[in-house]
């Protein structure tokens, strides 16, 4: 299955607990759209969220982000593992 890296640019305020609990939403929705979101890192000062998923596409790996909070990402990529 693909591997896609996505990253957040946000603005304000970005705590590590915050995204730990946007993240487990994730993992509640991801079942319904064929995805698997494997890890998540967090720079609180630049406020950046990157996320490692598995999904049959992109589109699939944002709906989820839509769906179980709101936080979609601004860019995605596909990538491969090295």
């Amino acid at each position: 299955m693909p591997l896609f890296m996505d990253v957040h640019n946000v603005e304000g305020k970005l705590s590590a607990q915050d995204v730990a609990e946007a993240h487990i939403k994730d993992l509640e929705t991801q079942s319904s759209y064929g995805v698997s979101y494997q890890h998540y890192w967090v720079d609180e000062d630049q406020g950046k969220i990157f996320c490692l998923v598995e999904a049959p596409n992109a589109e699939a790996a944002m709906r989820v982000h839509k769906e179980a909070h709101g936080l979609v990402a601004d860019e995605i990529y596909e990538v491969q593992q090295g």
